[in-house]
């Protein structure tokens, strides 16, 4: 499948090659909002993407996780024409929640609130479904004369020039471009045709995501439950046959994973609400579950000659926080504002080097920071439960503290 423009042929070794401005391999929420970012501000923009893109939350291999858009992320998506359609779908989320439930009895023995009203007139972020993102995006970029996308076919291997890299796709075309964008994920295809290493962590824990009703209105409030194990998280969502909804991200140890995706949906219903300590009352399953495994990974270096990493392709961090994504949308922000401002030098090495520069420092505290929280909440010894929860009595009790952190979260200054 193709959308956009036809390509500009051009004459390789006897082989006619798209031209473009920039290249993205990738079409996951990422590299579909890097597209329409670039899009719109008048490049032209080839994206390739092997998957067909699922957009109904029904459908076989439909991603049932959510999306907790920042506010600089939201910045962001209204340049790229994205906010306007996204926005009647989102769940504004007003307070992030933190329980702990590190106790002898895996009771809640702390609760703390960080409300958005302290350090801003707007929500913290709004929550999306992952399948509805891609619905919305890819409708966007079919409106975009610039956009042309590529399903069907991948990145298969390239060859870059001080000027311009060229793209071979897994059907044998070529593609010209003079600056590749890698959004192809954790085990990203273009980073390794690169050589670029990356220092992964494993934590010996998987995510199981689905979606919950529950008898408690959540107004608002993103609760993160903090237990051995790893955190539970509500994120709200829109109302469901007339029930508060939310969506859950379990994060727990492998084998604990095989046997919670082992239960019959009541046992495990019953398992939810349990761990989350009956915070919303009894949980009810509202979606299929799924797994995936959690890492932390960070690549040695954001770029190589005319290509820059981002997204998953650059970082990957737990889900804590509502971080992961935000950091992929932060790296594209930065590339625009880098091609907008010298539209002439677009993926130069100097562009390049200011992008790295920019970035890596930010990337490194994050991942850091998120590997921080993660051995915290997943700590077994009573010592070091009982350190977390101080350090949170610590956090929250002076106000320049929890603004200063609450402002770093949201990657504002």
């Amino acid at each position: 499948m193709s959308l956009g423009p036809p390509a500009i042929p051009d004459h390789i070794g006897g082989m006619d090659t798209q031209r473009t401005d920039i290249f993205i391999s990738g079409g996951g929420v990422a590299g579909l909002t890097a597209a329409a970012a670039f899009g719109s501000a008048g490049f032209t923009v080839t994206l390739a993407e092997p998957s067909p893109p699922v957009t109904a939350h029904a459908d076989a291999g439909a991603d049932l996780r959510t999306t907790a858009f920042l506010q600089p992320a939201r910045d962001l998506l209204t340049k790229a024409g994205l906010w306007e359609n996204l926005a009647p779908h989102g769940t504004p989320l007003q307070v992030m929640r933190l329980i702990d439930a590190g106790g002898a009895a895996n009771e809640p023995r702390l609760t703390r609130d960080f409300d958005a009203a302290e350090i801003s007139d707007a929500p913290f972020g709004w929550n999306l479904p992952n399948w509805l993102l891609r619905r919305e995006m890819l409708a966007h970029l079919a409106t975009l004369p610039h956009v042309t996308l590529r399903i069907g076919p991948g990145f298969a291997r390239m060859t870059t020039r001080e000027t311009e890299a060229i793209v071979t796709l897994t059907d044998g075309s070529r593609i010209r471009a003079r600056l590749v964008l890698a959004a192809d994920g954790r085990n990203s295809p273009v980073r390794q045709a690169l050589g670029i290493p990356v220092q992964t962590t494993r934590y010996g824990q998987k995510a199981i995501t689905f979606a919950v009703t529950h008898p408690i209105p959540h107004g608002h409030v993103s609760t993160e439950v903090h237990r051995t194990g790893g955190p539970f998280t509500l994120v709200p969502l829109p109302d469901r046959d007339g029930l508060p909804c939310s969506a859950v991200v379990w994060m727990e140890t492998g084998p604990n994973v095989a046997a919670l995706m082992a239960l019959d949906d009541a046992a495990f219903a019953q398992a939810a609400t349990d761990r989350s300590t009956h915070c919303m009352g009894p949980l009810t399953l509202a979606s299929r579950r799924t797994t995936w495994p959690i890492i932390s990974q960070l690549a040695q270096t954001l770029t190589g000659e005319r290509t820059a990493l981002i997204a998953e392709a650059a970082h990957v961090v737990p889900p804590i926080g509502a971080q992961g994504l935000n950091m992929s949308l932060a790296d594209i922000a930065t590339l625009l504002t880098l091609a907008q401002a010298n539209p002439t030098t677009l993926g130069d090495q100097k562009m390049l080097a200011t992008y790295a520069r920019t970035r890596m420092p930010d990337l490194r505290l994050r991942v850091t920071g998120i590997d921080a929280l993660n051995r915290a909440a997943i700590a077994q010894s009573p010592m070091f439960r009982n350190l977390r929860a101080a350090g949170l009595r610590a956090i929250t009790a002076a106000d320049p503290v929890r603004k200063t952190l609450m402002k770093t979260g949201l990657g504002v200054r």
